[in-house]
């Protein structure tokens, strides 16, 4: 008598990997840590970096320049923190008092942007600069995550979260190249923030569990194949969930969605960028 076919093992199960945009709510009267959410940048063990770019400063920028360990300017990024941070505070407040306050780390890049007088007073300040003109291969906000990934002043890699202003907005291909980002650093949390929206790279490695902070985000949401199509795609938790779902660019894409629960769970065979939208 023949024996029956063993079945195939059933795939291996993926590690589940949380976000939380709990950096973004008020400070706890409590507690001066972000407030608890699932992992990433909201726990207390997070070491969190800024970079800023060449944009406009978001309103929350105080607050991260607040939580973070480490702060990086890309080049013209040191001209928006010197120009827009004292508008940024409240009122009354000695504009020169502000800029020494809000002092960036490091300004890195090409120093095609930055501005002579912000360069000069940021490092007669103890701002490292960091000139990699010679360099025009890869983008400012490239080079800024690379310095961070390899700097000694970050002692937890492994609970690295990078928050990135000003990647979100302007021209089309900053914009791009910015995204391009998240897919050559797929092993460290970067989030692309604007005062409209937020986006980060879902890795097809593992499964997300994305907790959803309704004081501040929402409701629209979108998944985006950027890089590679997605022949299958599940999610849980929002108003038009995909099951198996395949996304391409001249196919569908998961734009304009809704979240309906505090949770969404993503499960993709491709790497995809999660937006959401913030609440003015």
């Amino acid at each position: 008598m023949a024996l029956a076919p063993t079945p195939p093992p059933p795939p291996p199960q993926r590690p589940t990997m949380c976000h939380s945009s709990a950096f973004l709510l008020p400070p706890h009267p409590s507690s001066s840590s972000p407030a608890p959410g699932c992992g990433g940048p909201a726990s207390t063990s997070a070491t969190v970096a800024l970079v800023v770019l060449n944009q406009p400063l978001p309103r929350f920028a105080p607050l991260l320049w607040s939580r973070a360990a480490l702060r990086v300017c890309a080049d013209g990024g040191a001209n928006r923190v010197f120009d827009g941070m004292p508008g940024l505070l409240p009122g009354g407040q000695d504009p020169d008092e502000v800029r020494a306050r809000y002092k960036p780390d490091v300004i890195k890049g090409d120093m095609d942007s930055v501005r002579p007088e912000v360069k000069e007073y940021y490092s007669n300040l103890g701002t490292k600069i960091v000139d990699e003109s010679h360099d025009q291969d890869t983008t400012d906000l490239h080079k800024c995550i690379d310095f961070i990934a390899k700097d000694s002043s970050v002692a937890d890699k492994s609970n690295l979260s990078i928050l990135v202003l000003g990647a979100l907005g302007g021209r089309f291909d900053h914009e791009m190249g910015n995204i391009n980002v998240l897919h050559l650093f797929p092993n460290i949390n970067i989030i692309l923030l604007s005062d409209d929206c937020l986006i980060f790279l879902l890795p097809r490695t593992h499964t997300h569990m994305i907790h959803i902070e309704r004081s501040i985000e929402g409701a629209h949401c979108g998944l985006i194949p950027i890089g590679m199509p997605s022949t299958s795609t599940t999610t849980t938790g929002l108003r038009w969930n995909l099951d198996n779902t395949s996304m391409s660019y001249g196919g569908l894409v998961s734009t304009s969605n809704i979240v309906e629960e505090d949770k969404v769970t993503v499960t993709s065979d491709s790497d995809l960028i999660w937006t959401i939208s913030l609440q003015n």
